[in-house]
């Protein structure tokens, strides 16, 4: 996939990014093109060599039509929930590294819900602020809105899943 140097895109785990440009460099004697990426989150900068867009996961911003379907799936109520602290763990963190919308939103809900029932470790805290910020500012990008209002959509649809979960569960 080619980008185009001023494009958002996203970088899984990282957020929404600029490319700023598109060279030839040599790093270690290994001569190809790297991606100049802006990290917007922090201004941080990062390559990417062209050959390696597909292993990162670099995409383009999602269209309108994903990000109606991501607040479908922060607000359906099903929550993946896993037994031990570790497998549950392994997958979110498997789920962050697609850098897929909907992968990221299953993370946030289950370390939401795990959140509402007992403290989570400062891994998985971290991890929370990761998947939060992740979705709140591809959904800002995409809806071209600043990131507070983008937050606040995103907390009223995690709340509308944790009362449907609470729902489902006093229901059985």
């Amino acid at each position: 996939m080619a980008f185009k140097i001023g494009q958002k895109v996203v970088y899984p785990n990282h957020g929404v990014s600029v490319v700023e440009k598109i060279e030839r460099g040599s790093i270690a004697g290994v001569e190809q093109t790297y991606y100049h990426l802006r990290l917007l989150s922090n201004n941080s900068k990062v390559m990417v060599p062209k050959e390696n867009l597909d292993l990162v996961g670099l995409r383009a911003l999602c269209p309108t039509t994903k990000i109606r379907g991501l607040f479908t799936t922060l607000r359906d109520g099903n929550i993946d929930t896993y037994k031990d602290w570790k497998g549950r763990y392994k997958q979110n963190l498997d789920k962050m590294k697609t850098g897929q919308l909907t992968e990221v939103a299953k993370v946030l809900k289950n370390l939401r819900l795990v959140s509402s029932k007992k403290s989570l470790s400062f891994r998985e805290k971290k991890m929370y602020e990761r998947a939060k910020y992740f979705i709140v500012s591809e959904v800002a990008h995409v809806k071209k809105i600043d990131e507070v209002e983008a937050e606040k959509q995103v907390e009223r649809a995690l709340e509308s899943s944790m009362e449907k979960r609470m729902a489902d569960v006093e229901a059985c």
